[in-house]
């Protein structure tokens, strides 16, 4: 099939190559000439598992291309995928100004049957308004849908290529079956094909990220009560986690979740049922427990050093809101960073892949470490924000040497607390007893 994806951020780049991968003829469409140049001579934007790869192969076979003119991909998509940002706002809704604007380019340029998907994640609504735009611009034959992703960065080629299940919304039989066909291939393991209305489908991929941040926030507030009297969260997600009724996933507690999608879907959610006039609850409350264990993650930093981080040299490891990926927005790490920058603390920072982002963020606030251990030559106390596998092992013995005080603060729980106090750190992680050594 002859397919367009406009927009090549994280889920448009992925979609579109994967697609690729089996066979179809690709175009992907962004306003972005550097990076549209970049893509055509192979190199990805985005650190993601396995996307470089699968990039260069699909371009050399002849069939993934890159630009930035519409006109080269509408005419000839049998789909066109709408992979677009929407950004929150203030006010917490979702930014669908570019959705509408593209979907008003598209129209005129539509050729023959065609499919129009909203692959971004959008409020109930949005795709039927989409097709509003796209019938007051053109006569010919077109029907829309809804197909929300479900991809997790550092997994997220994996994700589509192994999908645990496909959503699919819309009243079109002649949509669904051309959907379908176009996803079969990555589902021949067994996994669904979901099929609904459209205002359902827009409304799973909120509901459940909002349910996903849920389940963070939860564990994150036990861990508050598992502090204050003496309780290890470990044991307690444990012993929750088996109960097949709850699950271990997303049952980890840490510095609380980021990235491009829970924060503002979160929001997203909460306002689509505010003008709806339900006030949900239990939503909110999620995006406030988050923003406090960010808060708490970082007073126990400053708490420790009596309130004065003048003087005192700190290394972060860690800045992407999760490993596997480049990806900062929203990140925790930031946000620590902020707090401890203001204090008067120097910061000595390493990440495997997010550094360059970092830089263009945080420009020459920070010493941009060469490696792990580098960042922690004469260091006061060591910060952990992501789980990165070279984290979870690292060379106790060296670090001893290299660290002026021997003083972890570890914000994903990689390190067993017997095991620290043995080793002589000072060891402050979530939801468990301080070692104070």
């Amino acid at each position: 099939m002859r397919i367009a994806v406009i927009g090549t951020g994280y889920v448009g780049l992925v979609t579109g190559v994967c697609f690729a991968e089996m066979g179809n003829y690709v175009w992907g469409v962004d306003i972005d000439e550097e990076k549209i140049a970049k893509l055509k001579q192979g190199k990805t934007p985005i650190y993601e598992p396995d996307l470089d790869t699968l990039l260069e192969r699909n371009l050399k076979a002849g069939r993934l291309f890159f630009t930035t003119n519409l006109k080269e991909a509408i005419p000839q998509a049998d789909v066109v995928f709408l992979a677009l940002p929407t950004p929150p706002l203030p006010s917490g809704d979702a930014d669908l100004s570019v959705v509408f604007k593209v979907a008003e380019e598209v129209a005129p340029l539509l050729n023959g049957y065609t499919v129009i998907v909203t692959k971004s994640t959008v409020p109930v609504g949005t795709t039927e308004k989409v097709k509003e735009i796209i019938s007051a611009l053109t006569d010919a034959p077109f029907d829309v849908a809804s197909n929300p992703e479900f991809l997790r960065e550092g997994r997220a080629v994996e994700d589509f290529m192994r999908p645990d299940r496909v959503v699919i919304g819309t009243d079109s039989e002649r949509a669904e079956a051309i959907l379908k066909f176009l996803y079969e291939p990555f589902v021949r393991q067994g996994n669904p094909i979901i099929t609904m209305d459209i205002r359902s489908s827009e409304l799973t991929k909120y509901a459940a990220n909002t349910f996903l941040a849920m389940r963070i926030s939860f564990i994150n507030e036990v861990s508050w009560l598992c502090e204050a009297v003496g309780a290890d969260v470990m044991k307690v997600r444990l012993g929750m986690g088996l109960d097949p009724r709850i699950g271990k996933h997303f049952l980890y507690p840490g510095v609380g979740y980021g990235g491009s999608c829970f924060p503002k879907d979160v929001k997203a959610f909460y306002r689509q049922a505010q003008k709806e006039g339900i006030e949900f609850l239990l939503t909110p409350a999620v995006d406030r427990v988050n923003a406090i264990q960010q808060e708490r993650f970082a007073q126990k930093i400053i708490d420790y050093f009596g309130g004065d981080l003048q003087g005192k040299t700190l290394a972060f490891w860690g800045f992407a809101f999760k490993p596997e990926t480049d990806d900062i927005r929203e990140a925790p790490a930031l946000k620590t960073l902020d707090k401890v920058l203001e204090r008067g603390a120097v910061v000595r920072g390493w990440d495997p892949a997010a550094l360059e982002n970092v830089k263009k963020q945080v420009g020459n606030k920070i010493y941009y470490a060469e490696n792990m251990y580098d960042a922690l030559d004469g260091v006061d106390a060591l910060v952990i924000h992501t789980e990165w596998a070279e984290f979870r092992r690292p060379d106790f013995e060296k670090m001893k040497e290299l660290m002026r005080k021997k003083v972890i603060f570890d914000g994903r729980n990689l390190y067993d607390p017997n095991f620290m106090e043995k080793e002589g750190f000072t060891y402050f992680s979530i939801g468990r007893k301080p070692v104070i050594v």
